[in-house]
């Protein structure tokens, strides 16, 4: 199977060509800097020849209004357009648990945005949506920082370890579409405030994490339950204290 996977260099989609790769697949890894940009449209109909799939878990290079929704409506038309003249039979994206609960959020925006995109193209599909990224506690720490202050609400999250979100996307893109939304989570769920807290305090890290209730996330208030999956998720393994020692 030809597997075209658009942000293809970056920390998921390289651990994602790596997998296909070791099973055996042709895994084409897309971003600028291989020559293809879904932006302007460069190399997307040369890299797309013969793919049976392609799988998009790049991401916009700035979370400003006006920027993320650009890239993630541009980016998203261009290449299911190309998708549909090279005829590719699945299209995977790669987007976030609890997406539709932010409204509020640019960013939340922009990837519903894209969302609807897939689902009206006519190309069947599989939206995986993952929790947060162990990797990216540090980016929601920046996020939410003001001076030596870190201000995070005590709402639930069940973060994922970016190695398992790897693996989920590779078995959507080789499973059939389900022209539907999957979802994968950790499996421990903890409180933002003190998973922040504690990762801050691990990496020796000064800052003072602040419990406020209405803390932005992103844009966005939260609410106890908005980050979390459903039931039906499907549950990793990796453990955030087991990743966070091997981190030191």
């Amino acid at each position: 199977m030809k597997v075209v996977v658009i942000g293809g260099t970056g920390l998921i989609g390289s651990k994602l060509v790596a997998k296909l790769e070791e099973h055996g697949h042709e895994a084409v890894p897309a971003a600028p800097n291989t020559g293809v940009n879904t932006l302007t449209g460069e190399g997307l109909a040369e890299v797309l020849e013969g793919a049976d799939v392609v799988v998009d878990v790049s991401n916009s290079p700035s979370f400003e209004k006006d920027a993320v929704m650009e890239f993630f409506r541009t980016s998203t038309t261009n290449l299911l357009k190309a998708e549909a003249d090279a005829g590719v039979t699945h299209h995977v994206a790669l987007s976030v648990v609890g997406t539709e609960r932010l409204p509020d959020s640019d960013y939340f925006r922009a990837k519903v945005a894209q969302e609807n995109l897939i689902k009206e193209s006519g190309i069947p599909y599989t939206i995986v949506h993952a929790t947060q990224f162990f990797e990216f506690m540090n980016g929601i720490a920046a996020s939410s920082t003001d001076g030596d202050t870190v201000r995070l609400a005590p709402v639930k999250i069940q973060p994922i370890a970016a190695d398992e979100v790897a693996a989920a996307v590779g078995r959507a893109a080789i499973g059939a579409p389900v022209d539907g939304v999957v979802e994968v989570a950790g499996p421990e769920a903890f409180r933002l405030d003190e998973l922040l807290r504690d990762t801050l305090a691990a990496q020796n890290d000064p800052r003072t994490v602040v419990t406020d209730p209405h803390a932005p996330y992103f844009g966005a208030e939260l609410q106890e339950t908005t980050l979390l999956p459903g039931p039906d998720a499907h549950i990793a393994e990796t453990r955030f204290a087991d990743w966070l020692a091997r981190q030191q």
